[in-house]
């Protein structure tokens, strides 16, 4: 294989399904640290993985990489690329000043941003634009944290079309999902792509024939079989940030991204829709 141009990362994100369960480790670690890596020898890395050095240069030979020293030029040559990032980012430590921790969340969030539009496939979200804008009904879903998306999507989306609903409960889903047509779509968004309840969901909104626009971090998860579009967002979480603000807020300017991609598309209705709405609520401040 050839090495692979871009982002390491965003690559390592995309291939994560691929991996076995320890070259997996060693992904996590390298996320975890991005910084660090670079200067850590092939030894070191393998110790703080719990792996064999074996498994390290599998893991950079999946990646397209000849040997471990081509995976750690692309690790530099990727982290001197993060442009705009504070002079502190990663996860707060206990002995952090407020001021210290608030520069590193800002830090984490400005690099969410600067992930999601590296990630930005523009025939992508032509495309999801064109399945929303022309769709009989959207429904918005998620699980755990990313329902929470799931509803803020439906709530931007309802201030010009009516057709987006939040489907909240995992058994109310199940029975939306056997009543969609094929003129209908879902908007699903989930961080890991990786869940069996979102597999059997999704599987029940395939055999209906509703088209399907998955919001992830991931673009070859199990969950990404069945769309037809995929948005992947950015934010790289470790093991303890699980529905970390970063992740959220990366999920959000893809909604951003989306909504205005639609309203663009509608044009003077999407636009007189939303001026009504306006008005509408205008009336309930005092």
């Amino acid at each position: 294989m050839q090495p692979i141009a871009g982002n390491v990362f965003q690559k390592i994100s995309s291939e994560y399904y691929q991996l076995t369960a320890s070259e997996k480790k060693v992904a996590d670690f390298v996320i975890a640290n991005q910084r660090n890596t670079q200067f850590m020898s092939i030894s070191e890395l393998a110790e703080e993985c719990d792996v064999a050095e074996a498994t390290v240069s599998r893991f950079c030979r999946r990646l397209g990489y000849k040997g471990y020293n081509a995976f750690k030029l692309a690790v530099a040559n990727s982290t001197a690329r993060q442009v705009g990032e504070p002079p502190l980012s990663g996860e707060p430590s206990p002995e952090d000043s407020v001021q210290e921790m608030c520069q590193k969340l800002y830090g984490n969030d400005i690099e969410a941003l600067a992930q999601t539009l590296a990630l930005v496939r523009p025939e992508q979200v032509a495309a999801a634009g064109e399945i929303l804008g022309t769709a009989g009904r959207v429904l918005c879903m998620g699980q755990g944290g990313s329902m929470i998306m799931a509803m803020e999507a439906a709530h931007l989306f309802s201030t010009a079309y009516p057709s987006f609903q939040p489907v909240y409960d995992s058994h109310l889903q199940t029975i939306a999902a056997a009543t969609l047509t094929p003129r209908d779509a879902v908007l699903f968004f989930s961080y890991s792509g990786s869940t069996r309840e979102l597999m059997d969901l999704l599987e029940v909104v395939r055999e209906q024939g509703a088209r399907i626009i998955l919001v992830t971090h991931f673009p070859k998860s199990p969950a990404a079989a069945f769309a037809d579009v995929i948005l992947q967002c950015g934010a790289n979480e470790g093991p303890l940030q699980l529905g970390s603000v970063a992740a959220r807020i990366a999920q959000l300017f893809v909604i951003d991204v989306l909504f205005a991609e639609v309203c663009r598309r509608g044009g003077g209705e999407a636009r007189g829709a939303r001026e009504r709405v306006a008005g509408a609520l205008s009336a309930k401040h005092i």
